[in-house]
């Protein structure tokens, strides 16, 4: 039988908690990107985070190594099953007093597995997507009665991943992805970048920000960008992203003909830069839950055409910060884009209620006090003998959404 070790009767006992983030690697990605913002801006008089890489640290991995503890190279092979032990001796002589696995897959399971054996008194999954590859798996779920909180991006991936994920309804903490309104701000075009990209001065922009995955469907924003083209002659298409698919979209672009029209520009530091130049953001997506790139166009105050999936339109408010549309449909995408290239007027309200939404109910300040109570909630339920008490919660589900079901729709 496994043992937690009693953590203190008094958090203010303890110190600041001791907590490890458990991922794959660290590439340039929404979900790492978010876990770097979420390192950075805890409470570190509350909160000592660490991060554990079980194959590489990747760049972020690289970066935040030299702010903070971090441990890679732990899984060696994919049956390699000693990790488990490596893992948890790493838990203990660490003194960990809370992990939070990121994402599904080796590191959910081994991380939770590792900690109960480590004794850590706060065990909690975060997930980020819908299904694939975020899909929790038979082995996965046998560990949902040792796991303290399951971490949702939006309201309705909360009731997703408990009517389909097996995670327990009542540990499911809804805490909404968040961006920096003050890095995504409204700016003045970029003149280097737009040179750089050779685009014209009067050229409508269209961009999508997401890794070159089949799940975000990039093959329907070039079909869609074709018929743009028909309406809208000089517009451009900006991919900023990488992935596995860049050669065979490039390719497909080069058979639409769109190959004067798109700059694939692969991963970029310098998003809220190339954010300047576009006028509308489109996302494509077959599955999603709360992307956080429309976060970043809407707090930029640029407009969004998005499929209607997962928690997107939580954020995209139909008719008032962008359009959405029903996935799959090149015709409804190049439609909206083609509405919102033409009246500039209709776009900029469309960007002022993105960032007006952005700004009351998705900063990042908000996602970081949403994952600092929750900790601290379940830490101090251990410490005073409670680990069993569910949280409170006026609709079943432990949430920060401010509004219980879903976000208040932006006024003006």
């Amino acid at each position: 039988m496994l043992f937690h070790r009693k953590p203190p009767t008094n958090l203010h006992d303890r110190g600041p908690l001791r907590v490890m983030f458990v991922i794959t690697s660290m590439p340039v990605g929404g979900a790492e990107t978010l876990l770097v913002e979420l390192i950075r801006r805890l409470d570190h008089s509350r909160f000592l985070p660490e991060l554990c890489c079980l194959k590489d640290l990747g760049p972020l991995g690289e970066m935040l190594a030299l702010e903070i503890p971090t441990h890679h190279g732990l899984l060696t092979r994919k049956s390699d099953v000693s990790i488990c032990w490596r893992l948890a001796g790493l838990m203990r002589q660490r003194r960990i007093d809370a992990i939070v696995t990121v994402g599904a897959g080796d590191k959910m399971f081994w991380g939770r597995l590792a900690a109960r054996l480590a004794g850590v008194p706060v065990i909690a999954s975060a997930l980020h997507s819908t299904g694939w590859p975020d899909r929790v798996q038979f082995a996965n779920r046998l560990l949902a009665p040792i796991t303290d909180a399951f971490i949702a991006v939006a309201e309705p991936h909360g009731r997703y991943l408990a009517a389909h994920e097996g995670c327990t309804a009542s540990k499911i903490h809804v805490i909404p992805n968040g961006v920096d309104v003050e890095r995504f701000r409204p700016r003045p075009p970029n003149e280097i970048l737009r040179k750089e990209f050779d685009l014209a001065a009067n050229a409508p922009v269209v961009g999508i920000v997401a890794a070159l995955r089949p799940e975000k469907n990039h093959s329907l924003f070039l079909r869609a960008a074709v018929r743009v083209r028909r309406s809208i002659p000089n517009a451009q298409f900006l991919i900023v992203g990488d992935g596995p698919q860049r050669d065979e979209l490039e390719t497909l672009a080069g058979l639409l003909s769109l190959s004067n029209a798109v700059r694939f520009l692969g991963t970029r530091s310098d998003v809220p830069e190339v954010l300047s130049l576009i006028d509308v953001l489109a996302l494509s997506s077959h599955i999603e839950a709360n992307p956080v790139s429309i976060l970043e166009a809407m707090a930029a105050e640029k407009p969004v055409v998005a499929t209607r999936v997962g928690s997107v339109d939580k954020a995209v408010h139909d008719g008032r910060s962008g359009y959405l549309v029903s996935p799959g449909s090149e015709e409804e995408l190049a439609g909206r884009l083609i509405e919102l290239l033409q009246d500039r007027a209709r776009a900029a309200d469309f960007g002022c209620a993105g960032r007006q939404y952005v700004i009351e109910y998705a900063s990042i300040q908000q996602m970081v006090t949403g994952y600092e109570k929750m900790l601290e909630e379940i830490y101090q339920q251990k410490a005073g003998g409670r680990a069993g008490k569910k949280p409170s919660s006026p609709i079943g589900l432990a949430t920060s959404d401010p509004m219980g079901l879903g976000f208040k729709q932006p006024v003006g």
